[in-house]
C-alpha cells in the first residue's frame, strides 16, 4: 500500500512533469513548436537564395536543384517551392520555377544578410576564408532587418563580400558584377582577382591552398585545352579549367600587377632575407592588425631563420625580434628577395 506522503510526492512530480511539458510559453511543448517554425522558416529563406542565386546565375531552379541544396528528398522540396507559391512569393511551371517580385524582395533582403555577414567574419574576427560561409549561414536567419542594416553600418556600408559578389542594398538593389573569367586571359597578360566562386567547397579549397583569393595579382603563363599555367605571388602554378573558371579577374597592367612576380614569404627558406613589399589586400582585421603591430610593413627586412620540427611555423625576425608566422600567416605578405651580399641592419 503506498503512503499518502509518497503518494503526494508522485502527484506532485507528475505535475511538475506536466508543467514542463505543456506551460504556455516556456514548456517543451512551445519550445519544439518554436523550434519547428523556425526551421520552416529557415527552410523557407534558403529556398528562397537558392532562387534568387539560380537567377543572378541566369539559370532556372528546380525541383532537383533545391533538393540538393537543402540536402532533402525531392518530395519535400517541392512542398517548399509549394509553399512559396501560396505565399505569392514565386510561380511554378512547367519550366520550372521563378521569382515573383515580392519574393524577390525577400531573397535579396536574406542575401543581403548572408553576404554582409560574410564581410564580418572576413574583415572582424579571425575566422578563416572557409569558414566564412558556414559560419553566415548559420547566422543569417537570426537577423532581423534592423540587425541587418546596424550591421552594415557598423562595416561602413560595404559594397562586395569577401568573395567579391555584390552585396545588395537596403533597397533591394544589386550592383551588376564586373570583370572577366579568368579563362579568357592570353598568355602574358596580368590581372587582379575580383571574384572568386565559393562553390564547389573542393575547388574553393584548392584555390586557397593555391593562394588565389581576392585582390591577389595574377599573370597567365601559358594557356592549353585543360588549364593555366599562372604566377601567383611568383610561384608558378596549374590551374585546370574548372578551377579557373572559377576566378574572375580584372585586366591591369604589368606595372599596376607587379606583385603578381614577386614571392611570397612562405617561400623563404631558412637563412634567406628579403623586404617586405606589402600585406595582400586579403588579410585583415585582427591578422592585419598583429602583422602591423609586429612591425611587418613595406620595406622592413625580414629574415627566415629556422623552422619548428613539425614544419609549421617558421620563426622570421623582424626589427630585431623573432616572430612565428604559420604557413597560411606568411603566405599574405609579398616580398622581395635580398642578395645574400646586401647588408640588411639585421
Amino acid at each position: 500500500m503506498i503512503e499518502p506522503a509518497a503518494a503526494i510526492l508522485v502527484l506532485a512530480a507528475i505535475a511538475v512533469v506536466g508543467l514542463a511539458v505543456v506551460w504556455p510559453r516556456w514548456g517543451l511543448l512551445a519550445v519544439l513548436k518554436r523550434r519547428r517554425g523556425l526551421m520552416e522558416r529557415v527552410r523557407i529563406e534558403d529556398t528562397l537564395k537558392h532562387l534568387v542565386n539560380c537567377e543572378l546565375a541566369d539559370r532556372r531552379a528546380t525541383t532537383e536543384s533545391l533538393a540538393g541544396v537543402l540536402q532533402v528528398g525531392r518530395g519535400e522540396a517541392h512542398r517548399y517551392l509549394e509553399q512559396l507559391g501560396q505565399r505569392g512569393l514565386a510561380v511554378l511551371d512547367d519550366q520550372g520555377v521563378a521569382l515573383t517580385t515580392e519574393g524577390r524582395t525577400y531573397a535579396l533582403r536574406v542575401l543581403r544578410s548572408h553576404r554582409l555577414l560574410e564581410r564580418y567574419f572576413a574583415d572582424r574576427t579571425g575566422a578563416s576564408p572557409i569558414e566564412w560561409h558556414d559560419l553566415a549561414e548559420a547566422a543569417e536567419h537570426r537577423l532581423t532587418e534592423a540587425d541587418t542594416e546596424r550591421l552594415s553600418a557598423r562595416m561602413g556600408h560595404p559594397a562586395v563580400d569577401p568573395h567579391g559578389d555584390p552585396i545588395p542594398t537596403a533597397r533591394g538593389e544589386l550592383p551588376p558584377p564586373t570583370g572577366v573569367p579568368l579563362t579568357t586571359l592570353a598568355p602574358g597578360e596580368t590581372a587582379l582577382v575580383v571574384h572568386l566562386e565559393d562553390e564547389p567547397a573542393t575547388v574553393y579549397h584548392r584555390l586557397l591552398d593555391l593562394g588565389v583569393f581576392r585582390s591577389v595579382p595574377v599573370k597567365v603563363v601559358a594557356a592549353s585545352g585543360d588549364g593555366l599555367e599562372v604566377l601567383i605571388g611568383g610561384q608558378p602554378q596549374r590551374l585546370d579549367r574548372l578551377s579557373a573558371s572559377a576566378v574572375t579577374v580584372d585586366r591591369v597592367t604589368e606595372e599596376d600587377g607587379h606583385t603578381a612576380t614577386l614571392d611570397r614569404l612562405d617561400t623563404l627558406e631558412a637563412g634567406e632575407t628579403a623586404e617586405v613589399v606589402q600585406i595582400a589586400p586579403t588579410v585583415q582585421g585582427p591578422q592585419r592588425r598583429r602583422l602591423l603591430d609586429l612591425g611587418v610593413l613595406p620595406g622592413t627586412p625580414i629574415r627566415a631563420e629556422f623552422r619548428s620540427p613539425s614544419g609549421d611555423p617558421m620563426a622570421y625576425r623582424v626589427r630585431g625580434a623573432l616572430i612565428a608566422l604559420r604557413r597560411p600567416q606568411a603566405r599574405g605578405i609579398y616580398i622581395r628577395r635580398v642578395p645574400s651580399d646586401r647588408e640588411t641592419g639585421q
